[in-house]
Order: C-alpha cells, then sequence, then structure tokens
C-alpha cells in the first residue's frame, strides 16, 4: 500500500484543478505541466494511479509520466522536502523508478474486434487492397494485421461520428491502433490511390498515442520505432509512429528509432536532432542506400534489418553522422 503516497496526493488535491478520486488509488485531473486540453476545460487526462507498491504519475495528453516524488519536487517543491524525509524514514525514496504504461480506465466503449471487417489476409489474392500491398512486398505473414473498409467514412462513422459529408468516400486499408492487450483505440487508414490529397487519415476513438504494434512486440528486447506501420511489418520487433508529434518518452523500452532516409527533408532533419538531444538511439542510413524508406528499400531488393543492425548510434556520434547525412 502506498499510503505516504496518497497522503501527498490528498494534500496535492486542493493545488490540481479538476481533482477527482475515481476509485482507491486512482486519481485524476488536469495536467499541469501541460494545462491540458485549450480547447475543453473540463478535460481532464492526468492520472495518479498504483504500479508496484506505489503511485505514479501519467498524462494522456503530454504524455508526462512521474514517480509522486518527482512530481512533487516539480509542481509542489515546498511538500517534496517533507515527503521525501517521509520516505526516507520507510526506506522507500523510490529512486531508479520509472512509469510504466497506463491505460486509463473509463466508461468509454473497447473495440477488441472489429468483427464487420475483414482482414487483409482472408481476402481473395485478386483483390485490390491485397493485390496492393503484395505487390509492396508486405510478408504475407503480417496480412492479418491490417483490414479493408470498402467505404472508410461511413465505416468510421458507426463506430465514431467523425465525418459531416460522405462525398467521395473511397476504400481504404486499415490499420489498428491497439493497446497492449489489444484492443483498439484507433486506426489509421490508408489510401490505395496513386495520387492523393490524404494517403493517412487517423481517427482516435479514445485519447491514445498514436502507435502501431503495441500489441504484438516484446519489451524485453530492443523494440525498433519507424515512421510508418507498413514499414514496421519488414523488422522483427518494431512499432511505429502515426504522427509526427508522438511521444514515447514515458514508454520503458529500450527503442531505436528508424526515421525515414530524407536527408532533405526539414521535418524529418529536425525530429532527428530533437531526438538525439533526448538521448535516443537511432539510425542515421549509410549514404549508399538512397530508397527513402525501409519499404523501397525491400522493393529495391535490399536487406532493411541488417543495414539497420550496423548502423546504430546515439549521443555524440549520432550528432556526428547525422551532420554527415543530413543535406539541409
Amino acid at each position: 500500500m502506498s499510503t505516504v503516497d496518497d497522503l501527498y496526493i490528498s494534500r496535492l488535491s486542493i493545488r490540481l484543478d479538476k481533482f477527482k478520486k475515481v476509485k482507491n488509488q486512482l486519481y485524476n485531473f488536469r495536467c499541469p505541466f501541460c494545462g491540458d486540453s485549450q480547447k475543453n476545460k473540463n478535460k481532464a487526462r492526468g492520472y495518479f494511479f498504483h504500479v508496484k507498491g506505489r503511485m505514479v504519475y501519467k498524462c494522456h495528453n503530454c504524455g508526462v509520466g512521474k514517480t509522486t516524488g518527482n512530481f512533487l519536487k516539480e509542481f509542489a517543491p515546498d511538500l517534496y522536502s517533507e515527503y521525501h524525509l517521509e520516505k526516507y524514514r520507510q526506506n522507500s525514496t523510490g529512486k531508479g523508478t520509472t512509469v510504466e504504461n497506463f491505460t486509463v480506465p473509463d466508461s468509454k466503449p473497447v473495440f477488441k474486434n472489429i468483427i464487420d471487417l475483414e482482414s487483409i489476409a482472408d481476402l481473395n489474392n485478386s483483390h485490390p487492397a491485397k493485390k496492393y500491398l503484395l505487390d509492396r512486398l508486405i510478408p504475407e505473414t503480417q496480412l492479418s494485421r491490417i483490414f479493408y473498409a470498402d467505404k472508410f467514412k461511413t465505416w468510421v462513422n458507426t463506430k465514431k461520428k467523425t465525418f459531416d459529408s460522405l462525398q467521395n468516400d473511397q476504400p481504404r486499408i486499415i490499420i489498428p491502433l491497439t493497446r497492449t492487450d489489444g484492443s483498439w483505440y484507433g486506426i489509421q487508414g490508408r489510401s490505395m490511390a496513386k495520387y492523393t490529397t490524404l494517403r493517412y487519415i487517423t481517427v482516435l476513438f479514445d485519447e491514445h498515442e498514436k502507435v502501431f504494434g503495441l500489441d504484438k512486440v516484446n519489451t524485453d528486447e530492443t523494440v525498433y520505432v519507424t515512421e510508418g506501420p507498413l514499414d514496421s511489418l519488414f523488422l522483427d520487433n518494431a512499432i511505429a509512429m502515426c504522427g509526427a508529434d508522438v511521444d514515447l518518452s514515458s514508454y520503458d523500452y529500450d527503442l531505436v528509432y528508424v526515421y525515414d532516409n530524407e536527408p532533405r527533408n526539414k521535418q524529418i532533419v529536425a525530429r532527428m536532432e530533437n531526438s538525439i538531444q533526448q538521448g535516443n538511439k537511432m539510425v542515421i542510413w549509410p549514404s549508399v542506400v538512397k530508397c527513402k524508406d525501409i519499404n523501397d528499400m525491400v522493393l529495391a531488393g535490399l536487406d532493411p534489418s541488417a543495414i539497420i543492425s550496423e548502423h546504430v548510434y546515439h549521443g555524440l556520434e549520432a550528432k556526428l553522422k547525422l551532420t554527415n547525412w543530413k543535406k539541409v
């Protein structure tokens, strides 16, 4: 039981906007670090919850994760000294603690199985969606993880009212965004059209970082992070960021970031520079590789996994490699 943690969370409560006790050892309030939603002043996505004998904090808006002690140290330093002394008396300062991934329990629907969609694996080989993926050499063993919707907007609206107009409703490949337990919290619809203004459309059924593949990775081993879901299917133990704003800092994984091979793309270069500053490990592609992403490398007959294994860098070495790699 985290009696000291609970005591100081109770003392904090009058300082936290929209604070409420959801149930025993689960508290909810607006995040004081990011300010939470700027559009909805009633939205509260900060949580204290119990894990491994202590209370920890996680915000599902900005992704900040902290122990109770670190939360107090930054937000209520006047209480921190008292708290630290009390924990020291109990020989439980909490040093070295990391905040685990946490799924907020609520009453919103959880989409564990979308039974009204066929997986790509179950489609005939001549079906346009399956043919599209097979032509891109997506491993057949991975096709059961991807689905198909003949009318994307119409289908999405049956799950969450998203589109006011169904005009130009087109078929899309459905890439599920799942929690670690396999339940769906959102989807990414990928267009098969050669020319389209919106290749990807991401829809969230619930608040969560936009990440593909959390239910399939072994977190005891290195987890590779690609920029696109399809690229992740070519690597062992990989997840994918489904958006440039994804923050994985709260995940206690051994991550290696695999950005696209686009040295002239200012946005990608900036994200890589920021990632290095955060201390992350990443792949910096050798100059002999001209393909822009993992899928293109496979199509060109290259072995991305072999290249990646020899080109992972971090810290000062990553900075030097990035300086030589970028063209902007």
